[in-house]
């Protein structure tokens, strides 16, 4: 087995190790807004469940050589932002969604997503997804070092106030995953596509 020091590692080639190994990975598709009320967009797949009671969700924001981008930057000062879980049947609009746009221009528009009202916080959410979460930011925590000194991310921690989910994809109290049709990230531009379901029963 190969054994690798990461502090001889470049944080490019820690970066290429981590999103490498750790798969899939799910995406969240956040949308925050500015002071000035434009509403942005943006995929993360450094993305988990915190804890269910509260309902607590965590996204990794990384900065840009420690500038923060558009998502934290809002999220924090607006202290609210919706999660939307990533599926095949707008993935691709997503991805346009990735593009580095200035924080005036929406990357909604450019997507050709829809934006609906959110029912407990102001930040609207995308009518193309099947299910989304309504949060409010509980925590934010830079973290890392990047090269200049600055952190390197921002964790966002949110509570759940809401969810919207589509009806057909919510049978007998549980969300169906082959209904839903998540997708996830693997490294570089690969996707990929709900897999083999297999269960194993936990021991008592």
């Amino acid at each position: 087995m190969k054994a690798i020091d990461p502090t001889t590692l470049s944080s490019k080639d820690n970066y290429k190790f981590l999103i490498g190994s750790i798969i899939p990975r799910p995406i969240a598709f956040v949308t925050t807004i500015t002071e000035e009320g434009v509403v942005n967009a943006a995929p993360f797949s450094f993305f988990n469940i915190v804890s269910a009671s509260p309902p607590l969700l965590a996204v990794s924001v990384q900065r840009a050589g420690g500038t923060q981008k558009d998502t934290a930057r809002n999220a924090i000062s607006q202290r609210e932002f919706v999660v939307h879980i990533s599926a095949e049947h707008y993935v691709e609009a997503i991805n346009e969604t990735a593009a580095a746009l200035p924080p005036h221009e929406s990357e909604v528009a450019r997507a050709g997503l829809t934006t609906v009202p959110s029912t407990v916080v102001s930040v609207p959410g995308i009518k193309e997804a099947s299910i989304r979460m309504e949060c409010v930011l509980e925590q934010a925590l830079p973290l890392g070092e990047s090269e200049d000194g600055e952190p390197a991310c921002d964790l966002l921690i949110g509570k759940v106030v809401h969810y919207h989910i589509t009806e057909e994809l919510y049978k007998d109290g549980k969300i169906d995953p082959h209904a839903l049709k998540p997708v996830s990230r693997l490294a570089g531009n690969d996707y990929a596509k709900l897999g083999e379901i297999f269960t194993i029963e936990r021991p008592s």
